[in-house]
């Protein structure tokens, strides 16, 4: 009799922020001009990267993969959004949902593995600087990145199934502008004990392991940039990692916010804010923190818009 009572819905109801017609307008404009910041930034960074040979190095071609997962990142949440405030159509179907889910974990796990590797590269580079050609030569970074690839494929699609074995009732109502994995489990009618579980595990592994690795390299850094005699050797080792460590703690700080807002906080737009953060504001600053505290991203940018000009 129970099973009666609850059906497979074929769409959910992304509630967003708000209702009012002027604060709608307000929204669309400040969050399409901020998608738009964080695209056409991490498009630069690319193109700079890609044309600029004085940017031929492991950092930057790390770099580079981290603004392409960055852009796929915030357009799985954003052009949706736009579209749902500009139509009033807030609607999207189950299979949408899914598939928007997936696409989040994965660009979300390639920039926390992308960073584990950037991380890893300033280890070599400052505790192993005369091996550091050797150890980061071309095939061993695209080795990197390709397993970074298939790991957040694999994270992705894991995660996608198990929101698929999940039963819903009707009349989803999701408090939120995208689809999550801590929503969808509050929505269930089904049990989640099960699934909750696996979750923290899949997390524990998949998120503890980068975070992990990250620690264990800046733990080595730190030591031997302490072994440095002159401050001058301590602080040029340490500000080469000064943007990557601040995008780190960016990118895990609004991560961690986000689910926990949705543990903690009694208020639902609490938790939506927090992702806006999460999704837009952090690939938006992104490039940003690389360009304004690196002279090299500076002159390779000022080159490419200098020949965009000429052209």
């Amino acid at each position: 009799m129970e099973s009666q009572n609850i059906t497979s819905v074929s769409k959910f109801l992304l509630l967003g922020f708000s209702d009012d017609p002027e604060l709608q307008t307000l929204l669309f404009g400040m969050f399409l001009f901020m998608y738009l910041v964080a695209v056409l930034g991490n498009l630069l960074i690319i193109l700079a990267v890609s044309f600029d040979s004085h940017l031929q190095t492991p950092m930057y071609f790390f770099l580079s993969n981290l603004s392409l997962a960055d852009i796929g990142f915030t357009s799985t949440t954003v052009p949706k959004m736009l579209n749902d405030i500009h139509t009033h159509h807030k609607i999207i179907s189950y299979v949408h949902c899914l598939i928007q889910l997936s696409l989040l974990n994965f660009f979300g796990s390639m920039d926390s593995l992308l960073l584990t590797t950037m991380a890893y590269d300033r280890f070599v580079a400052i505790c192993q600087p005369l091996r550091y050609p050797v150890i980061m030569n071309p095939r061993l970074c695209g080795l990197l990145v390709l397993v970074s690839f298939f790991i957040s494929l694999f994270y992705s699609q894991l995660h996608c199934f198990m929101m698929s074995q999940l039963t819903f009732c009707t009349d989803v109502e999701i408090p939120s502008f995208f689809c999550d994995t801590p929503q969808l489990l509050n929505l269930a009618c089904s049990d989640t004990s099960t699934i909750i579980i696996l979750g923290y595990c899949i997390c524990a592994i998949f998120g503890g392991v980068p975070v992990s690795g990250i620690l264990f390299s800046y733990m080595q850094i730190v030591s031997s940039v302490l072994k440095v005699p002159s401050s001058g050797g301590k602080y040029k080792a340490l500000s080469t990692c000064g943007s990557h460590l601040l995008v780190v703690c960016l990118f895990y700080g609004t991560g961690l916010g986000v689910y926990l807002s949705s543990v903690i906080l009694l208020s639902l737009r609490s938790g939506a804010v927090a992702s806006v953060i999460y999704t837009i504001v952090t690939p938006m600053l992104n490039p940003f923190i690389y360009s304004l505290r690196n002279r090299d991203i500076k002159r390779a940018l000022q080159r490419l818009l200098s020949r965009t000009a000429y052209f």
